[in-house]
């Protein structure tokens, strides 16, 4: 067990991990404010991003499809197929990003568009309806609080009741870091697996680590673990299972003497547990996860 982060450092990212429980209760509010620019029931929508954005897109496309809410793509910013959409809503941290900004640009005229930023006095702000969130915009380079706060603004436009996720994370940040992570924190290489929303956020729990200590992570569909990717789990690695379980699917992971990490709670809490191994993980490396290599706030092109 690694001995070099007997104390995890303060970081812009620790303390903006520990904000969102209550930043998703003050997401309710959002929500019910700019309730006209979100989604309305039995439209065509296509919500758009890219990286963490493009994650949140995919769950809450999912979502609202699940609720039966309608029709709902997710694209990201780079590849956005016009459809014969009745609404866009999209989500950008920075509101310079190059690809979303292009992507606004392009958007038919006449069709409803509004879009979650975090930035004031930034160009996305003028291209689109503005839901702005600078509440919980970020100084780290990794995104956290204000990717699930987005995502939580959703969960309570479509109805969701979060008060029982906001406890599931209020749990979760009041854990001892590292005994509740002991399974993964030298993990050689770890998958996430989900079905639903949640295979959206598999994916972006391993974008998470790879930004912000350069792990060897992937995302699956669960479904999709047993085609292939069931061959890299062996001992000493680590399948993290988001969301309810698929039958089998523990015994299986067990099999190939990986170490199995699920818990019963919403993905999105668990998401949390997440953010506080980016936390531990880097600080057993030595490395600043508010600052990965060769990454900036925001992708802006020449």
């Amino acid at each position: 067990m690694p001995t070099s982060a007997d104390r995890i450092p303060e970081t812009h990212l620790a303390a903006e991990v520990a904000t969102q429980p209550d930043d998703w209760a003050h997401a309710a509010s959002i929500a019910a404010e700019h309730a006209a620019l979100l989604p309305q029931p039995g439209e065509r929508v296509a919500v758009i991003g890219c990286g963490t954005s493009y994650f949140m897109s995919r769950a809450i496309a999912s979502l609202r499809e699940s609720a039966g809410g309608g029709l709902t793509d997710a694209w990201p910013a780079g590849q956005v197929r016009t459809r014969d959409y009745d609404r866009y809503l999209v989500i950008c941290r920075s509101g310079t990003t190059t690809e979303v900004i292009e992507a606004l640009r392009a958007l038919p005229a006449g069709v409803p568009r509004a879009v979650i930023c975090s930035s004031p006095g930034t160009p996305v702000l003028e291209l689109a309806d503005p839901i702005l969130i600078d509440n919980v915009d970020e100084e780290s380079v990794v995104q956290t609080r204000f990717a699930t706060t987005a995502l939580a603004i959703l969960r309570w436009h479509f109805g969701e009741d979060l008060a029982p996720v906001i406890e599931q994370a209020r749990a979760v940040s009041a854990e001892d870091i590292e005994a509740s992570l002991a399974g993964v924190r030298s993990a050689e290489q770890i998958s996430f697996v989900g079905m639903g929303f949640a295979a959206a956020i598999a994916d972006e729990a391993g974008l998470k680590l790879r930004e912000s200590c350069q792990s060897w992570t992937e995302g699956y569909l669960a479904t999709e673990w047993r085609h292939g990717p069931i061959s890299i789990a062996a001992p000493g690695r680590a399948v993290w299972a988001f969301g309810p379980l698929l039958p089998g699917l523990a015994d299986d992971i067990k099999s190939t003497g990986a170490h199995f990490e699920h818990r019963d709670i919403d993905p999105m809490a668990d998401l949390v547990r997440v953010h506080r191994l980016c936390q531990l993980r880097s600080a057993d490396l030595g490395l600043d996860p508010d600052h990965p290599r060769g990454l900036n706030r925001s992708v802006i092109l020449g």
